[in-house]
């Protein structure tokens, strides 16, 4: 679990992950000002805390390389702001476990009218359509939304994407669903209750505006890769 300022939330995260399924919690503290350090420490979770805030992707990096170093077979990164569903994790995990995809992201948009009922405000709903449809296309994918804060992973994926390469702010999660499209895994989605309320983290209109271009850019990149135009280290994998 990726954290920062999440002392609201952090512990119903926690109480609502399967504890008889989960064999490890990690908790990555990107230099919160609140209590979120006091409250994880008191929780059975592996804590690690920046030295210096990183950004989204930053803390991402720092999940699932002390995940990878801990032996972990599969991973799952859910936002600590208790927005997702952590008792659909072995939903996800299961999807991987059978080879019926490698990445498994929860799809919080199942319905406008579900989406809209639990809370997500209609700029946020209409953004998000409008630029997973675009990503659908270009990607040639089917999800149901690319920006989700549930996500499953096998071990190889991790292992052969070079995430490290990747942004330290939100556009990471872009890349990262686009480096696992370059490389052939298979991507899919579980269905997540919609959950907003006001602890919840959200981004600006500023930096959602910021984090959609640069994802337009990531696509740009990629298939400027693709076809030989420009070689990209975000597209090689890992020690090329």
């Amino acid at each position: 679990m990726p954290a920062y300022n999440a002392a609201n939330t952090l512990e119903r995260c926690w109480n609502d992950i399967p504890k008889d399924y989960v064999s490890e919690v990690i908790v990555v503290d990107d230099q919160s000002r609140d209590d979120t350090e006091a409250i994880a420490r008191r929780l059975p979770v592996t804590y690690v805390k920046h030295e210096r805030n990183t950004g989204y992707g930053g803390n991402q990096k720092t999940c699932y390389d002390t995940a990878r170093a801990h032996g972990a077979d599969f991973v799952v990164m859910i936002h600590a702001d208790y927005q997702y569903d952590a008792r659909m994790i072995p939903t996800a995990i299961e999807v991987i476990r059978h080879g019926i995809c490698d990445v498994v992201l929860g799809n919080r948009i199942r319905t406008r009218q579900e989406a809209l009922a639990g809370g997500m405000p209609k700029a946020k709903y209409l953004a998000n359509r409008g630029l997973t449809m675009i990503e659908n296309v270009l990607a040639g994918q089917n999800l149901g939304e690319w920006h989700s804060g549930f996500r499953a992973y096998s071990r190889r994926v991790l292992e052969s994407i070079p995430y490290r390469r990747n942004s330290d702010d939100f556009v990471f999660d872009s890349q990262f669903l686009v480096q696992c499209v370059h490389h052939g895994f298979k991507l899919g989605d579980v269905p997540v209750p919609v959950r907003y309320f006001d602890e919840a983290s959200s981004i600006d209109l500023k930096s959602s505006t910021i984090y959609a271009l640069r994802t337009l850019w990531t696509f740009g990149q990629w298939y400027a890769h693709r076809v030989g135009v420009r070689r990209n280290p975000l597209f090689e994998r890992p020690g090329a």
